[in-house]
């Protein structure tokens, strides 16, 4: 157990992480010349398009240093702040981080709510200067914002590149010295922490693990202490690039179990393995059940395909297990499914998996978190999309879940930062000049301001310079209301939205002002209206295609005209009670980026 070393990296997206992990292989001799790729740990094609990891990856490491062998245990984990759950799972599986800090852009907003999360764990932190070859790189500046961050001393700090390979065997040789080898107790009752889990469509659910204490071997008969689940253990090994079957894995060890589980429900990341016949006395702290916090409408764009889309998401979750489902309806989108995500940018990926790995074209309606409704008869109802919230004379209060913000920006954007988080109505609790470029304001705002465009809009006021992260705090009490959209007096379920009483209105104006240019001209009049409650707020008229039926009248009396027009008027009225209003796609999709 003392020659085994586990071990996580911390870093903001873009900060090289996965760069650094390929050379770390590489001088581990883990990866053989003709297996070398950029980014050897992100498997998925998103993920190398995109320079961000989605799913979190584990690989043994061989090394000798000092005339011993070790073995380095790499738990690499999501960059986004979507994934932290999983990030805090890897994070409780190693007893070291580095934390790696881009040499060109300094601490970043991400890298601080994951370092937190370390030391809170005790891990030993070893802080790396990434991109030190870039020639843009201020090595002084951002080591002295290090210093300050974690309190260390200016030589602790280990210069490196992943690009070129400098600075590698230092920090192997850190990970050795500084991070100290698994405690636990080898002849204790099996206790192993699940880390991460993966689908293989021959072998069922894979579940990636770190034994705490205890001994594990082929063949036991194991519990899941959370889902109380058992199961026979039919392979375990060790996590290489491929997976290596062993007969036992001790304490200390990282590796995976195969027990033939198919539905991912199963298993749980952050789940406590256990033998059936002498269990350990409790679970390992930190289990939560991953809840999501945007919830949107996917449907097919075509209705046939409904069976298909079920089948795809199905599919899908179990490579996700933090991606939740259920069937709806709507009368202006057929059937579909409303579905969970951790976050817009989780919600993205599963959008674009969709489509890539499946060949589904799927509509999400506007996406919304989820509030609580307290009736008149002292319930609480939790309530995902407009359609679910009860008639306003029922509702004696509504509230929604509030989040803890956290930006770091250069100081010239300080100004039009505070506007846009004050627009989204949310407080400025906390600012911190870092240094006298940088300042880190601390917001509480409502989850449902952010989850529109916030993040966007936030990068173009900073130029890309601001970096975010959030978690959510608790739920207060707000004054929203259920903006619908009428079509002829028809709602349009799909283009209903739960929204704060102050920007109604606005909003209201702005949808139907869209919808004018977006809905094609028919044979009669279509009213738009944006209505709360039996309240209309705003109106937009598209006008009817006619026929110049006074074309032929080249004179004569006034009267003659009217005739005629008048009969043309009967036939529109008739022609609108029995035509309906077909709402083009983009209209949909324009309402999601209404700006």
């Amino acid at each position: 157990m003392k020659n085994i070393r586990n071990f996580c990296i911390i870093a903001h997206i873009d900060h090289g992480k996965s760069t650094l992990a390929d050379r770390l292989l590489e001088r581990t001799k883990t990866i053989s010349a003709k297996d070398l790729q950029e980014q050897v740990l992100d498997d998925m094609e998103i993920e190398r398009e995109r320079g961000i990891t989605i799913k979190s990856h584990a690989i043994q490491m061989n090394y000798s240093y000092n005339g011993n062998d070790y073995i380095l245990n790499l738990i690499d984990t999501p960059g986004h702040v979507d994934f932290s759950y999983e990030v805090s799972r890897s994070i409780a599986a190693c007893e070291g981080a580095l934390l790696i800090v881009d040499a060109t852009q300094g601490i970043q907003a991400q890298t601080i709510s994951n370092l937190y999360l370390a030391i809170g764990n005790d891990l030993e932190i070893i802080p790396v200067l990434n991109k030190m070859d870039m020639p843009t790189a201020m090595p002084e500046d951002v080591k002295d914002q290090i210093i300050e961050l974690i309190g260390c001393d200016r030589d602790d700090i280990v210069e490196a590149s992943g690009k070129t390979g400098f600075g590698v065997d230092n920090i192997l040789k850190n990970i050795i010295d500084i991070v100290p080898p698994p405690k636990g107790v080898p002849d204790a009752p099996l206790q192993a922490l699940i880390f991460d889990s993966v689908f293989n469509s021959y072998r069922g659910i894979i579940a990636y693990f770190k034994i705490i204490n205890g001994v594990l071997r082929k063949n036991d008969f194991v519990k899941f202490v959370n889902t109380n689940k058992e199961y026979y253990a039919d392979e375990i090994g060790i996590l290489k690039l491929n997976k290596k079957a062993s007969n036992i894995l001790k304490t200390g060890d990282v590796g995976y179990i195969i027990s033939g589980i198919k539905t991912s429900k199963e298993v749980k990341v952050g789940d406590t393995i256990t033998h059936v016949e002498k269990p350990c006395e409790k679970a390992i702290d930190g289990f939560e059940e991953v809840k999501p916090m945007v919830f949107a409408g996917v449907y097919p764009i075509d209705s046939e395909d409904y069976e298909e889309l079920r089948f795809s998401i199905e599919k899908l979750q179990l490579n996700d297990a933090s991606l939740t489902f259920e069937p709806e309806s709507s009368v202006a989108l057929g059937f579909g499914f409303r579905c969970g995500f951790l976050g817009l940018l989780h919600m993205e990926i599963i959008q674009e998996r969709l489509d890539r790995e499946f060949g589904m074209n799927v509509i999400t309606t506007v996406p919304n978190v989820s509030y609580k409704v307290h009736n008149n008869s002292g319930d609480v109802i939790e309530v995902h999309n407009p359609a679910g919230l009860p008639d306003i004379k029922f509702i004696k209060s509504i509230t929604e879940p509030y989040i803890k913000a956290q930006i770091i920006t250069k100081s010239e954007y300080f100004g039009p930062i505070i506007n846009l988080c004050l627009e989204k109505r949310g407080e400025l609790t906390n600012q911190v000049y870092l240094t006298s470029e940088r300042v880190e304001m601390s917001f509480e705002m409502p989850l449902g301001e952010i989850v529109f465009d916030f993040y966007d809009k936030l990068k173009s006021i900073s130029k890309g310079y601001a970096s975010f992260d959030y978690y959510q705090t608790e739920y207060r009490p707000a004054k929203l209301v259920r903006l619908d959209i009428l079509l002829n007096g028809e709602h349009v379920d799909a283009l209903s939205t739960l929204i704060h009483f102050d920007n109604a209105y606005r909003f209201g104006k702005r949808i139907c002002e869209k919808l004018k240019d977006l809905i094609p001209r028919q044979q009669f009049d279509i009213a738009i209206q944006a209505a709360i409650g039996a309240k209309i707020i705003s109106r937009q008229t598209v006008k009817a295609v006619r026929k110049d039926v006074t074309a032929k009248c080249y004179g004569g009396d006034i009267s003659r005209k009217r005739k005629l027009l008048e009969k043309q008027k009967k036939g529109k009225k008739r022609m609108k009670q029995v035509g309906n209003v077909s709402v083009p796609q983009k209209a949909f999709l324009a309402v999601l980026k209404l700006d």
